[in-house]
């Protein structure tokens, strides 16, 4: 997505000269630095539980997402395929669009998985769901991130199918939020998503409808 990133960051470089009284990009982006870099950061900015092994991460993950009406597997890295095919029997799925990237041994035989690179939003719709990695996945949360990047895809593809089944990899996981976004530092130009559970909304009823932004069900595989 080299345009759209282009286009965002000459907005975001000229709302920063509006904001530091008509410096130039460069000065303003150091002006912004020098700021961030005096901020008091008092708040907690690592966790405790991985001192423990990926255990006490993935239980309270696990227990964030079953909280959020998720489903949660857990599979080996030699099992992915298996767990797959059994979770979208379960699910009586007989295929999923996928991301390019998506590795072959995720991939159990008799489901067809379709390519989705290029798919506008009523072919998505058409789909059974979707397979997706992610980028991290935030414990304390129970946030899953996604970027357009390989084994995720454009951000729509996470949006519009009615189900998603997600796989994330125990050291994909961290226990707090600065965690995260210390992880996806280097790549925070990309098209971001973060999901925490399946999309539910309510009215002012208070009436509790899934579906609106994104998918109705959310299932992840955790790799341990």
């Amino acid at each position: 997505m080299p345009e759209i990133s282009d286009h965002r960051a000459r907005i975001l470089a000229s709302i920063r000269v509006s904001l530091n009284k008509g410096m130039s990009p460069a000065q303003a982006e150091a002006n912004i630095a020098a700021e961030c870099a005096n901020l008091d950061r008092k708040y907690v900015r690592t966790g405790t539980r991985a001192t423990a092994g990926h255990d006490g991460l993935l239980e309270l993950l696990t227990d964030r997402l079953l909280e959020y009406d998720a489903g949660v597997y857990r599979a080996a890295p030699e099992g992915i395929a298996a767990a797959v095919g059994e979770i979208l029997a379960g699910r009586g799925k007989r295929g999923l669009a996928i991301p390019a990237g998506v590795p072959a041994e995720w991939l159990p035989q008799g489901y067809e998985f379709t390519l989705a690179e290029g798919f506008d939003a009523y072919q998505l719709d058409a789909t059974e769901g979707v397979l997706t990695g992610c980028s991290v996945a935030i414990a304390e949360t129970g946030s899953i991130v996604l970027q357009n990047a390989a084994a995720q895809g454009a951000r729509i593809l996470s949006l519009v199918p009615d189900y998603h089944l997600c796989v994330v990899f125990a050291g994909q996981i961290v226990e707090e939020v600065p965690e995260a976004f210390a992880r996806l530092k280097a790549t925070s130009t990309l098209p971001t998503t973060f999901i925490s559970g399946p999309s539910a909304t309510a009215d002012i009823e208070m009436t509790r409808i899934k579906g609106v932004h994104g998918p109705r069900f959310l299932d992840v595989l955790l790799v341990v």
